[in-house]
């Protein structure tokens, strides 16, 4: 006689069939939105720079572990340092989960400082991930004859800027808080025209480039010591750069130290890609999962093998902690930084 199951049994697997259940439903609601769509991924810079490389990465993979699998539709959204993409994915973008964004990490230290040029609210966004944690540093070129920053406090470098953000922001708190003699010339669309220009003689440097980027985009560069590493903009020491002093680690007091401080903390932001506030909380969920796991994938890694990018990701979650605690700087050491940078770029 075949013997019946228990009571208790049953009861078990009744309650977990129950637990799998919205679960299911969760992910055929997804897919069922999903199918057929496109999700556009607005990319704060024009074509060629490190955002745009990584974002397009990003593009090619991120549809694939989302239900319904979706295209990701890279577009460029190029002007105010990443200013006018962040407006748009705020105030006008769908709030469906059909509209996502990367922008400069140096919008949530705006915020921070009290920048009156930010009509948003970065605490707002819906961080999803960042595929790239990662040093910024300041270069030259090599024929200015500026090879280190104590040789930049005695000759002038123009440095390019594409507006209000890192690339000038970090030159400028260099000259205020090093001395150096860093002269910045801003408007530039992005990373890829400041390269032209350089290589042009145009300009003699560029104050913000993290070193990923230098490594994807120019390897040919770094190889041939076509430019000069001047300082690391992070917490911590990259492992290929030992050799080049951190920007913290040159400040002359602690107050120096914990301005220095504030504005190498975005590099853990990197490439952040995010949504607009208000996107269902079930879709937020689903577009985390799917960069979670995407940046797992060895297809997608091996991609950014390829395109030489480096992949040292931060999770949606962490990105909404760093930016709640940058956005909360003790309001002396914003004021400090905010009375640096003022000045505008000229």
């Amino acid at each position: 006689m075949k013997k019946r199951p228990s009571r208790r049994l049953v009861a078990q697997l009744v309650a977990g069939l129950a637990l799998l259940a919205p679960a299911s439903l969760h992910a055929q609601d997804a897919a069922d939105f999903y199918r057929g769509k496109n999700i556009d991924l607005y990319i704060g810079y024009a074509p060629g720079g490190g955002y745009d490389t990584y974002a397009r990465l990003v593009a090619r993979h991120l549809g694939d572990f989302i239900p319904g699998k979706p295209q990701i539709i890279p577009r460029n959204m190029a002007g105010g340092g990443g200013r006018v993409v962040a407006g748009y994915i705020y105030n006008v973008a769908p709030k469906d989960g059909t509209a996502i964004a990367t922008a400069d990490q140096s919008l949530v230290l705006q915020q921070a400082i009290g920048d009156p040029t930010i009509h948003f609210d970065v605490n707002r966004f819906v961080w999803i991930g960042n595929p790239s944690a990662d040093n910024n540093t300041a270069v030259t070129w090599h024929t200015t004859g500026v090879k280190t920053i104590d040789e930049a406090k005695t000759q002038e470098v123009i440095v390019g800027a594409t507006g209000p953000n890192t690339s000038a922001q970090l030159p400028q708190v260099m000259n205020a808080i090093l001395g150096t003699k860093f002269r910045i010339v801003s408007g530039y669309p992005g990373g890829n025209e400041m390269n032209l220009a350089m290589e042009s003689g145009e300009i003699g440097s560029r104050g913000s480039n993290p070193w990923a980027s230098w490594k994807a985009t120019k390897p040919d560069w770094v190889r041939n010591k076509k430019i000069n590493i001047l300082v690391q903009i992070g917490l911590t020491k990259a492992a290929d750069l030992p050799d080049v002093p951190l920007l913290i680690d040159l400040a002359k007091n602690d107050e120096d130290r914990a301005v220095l401080k504030l504005i190498s903390a975005p590099a853990t932001i990197g490439r952040p890609v995010f949504g607009p506030p208000g996107t269902p909380a079930e879709r937020v969920r689903i577009l985390r999962k799917a960069f979670d796991e995407m940046i797992k994938d060895q297809a997608f890694l091996d991609d950014a093998k390829r395109e030489r990018l480096d992949i040292n990701p931060v999770a949606g979650a962490e990105l909404e902690r760093i930016d709640a605690e940058i956005v909360a700087t003790p309001k002396p050491i914003a004021d400090r930084l905010a009375t640096i940078i003022a000045e505008p770029a000229k």
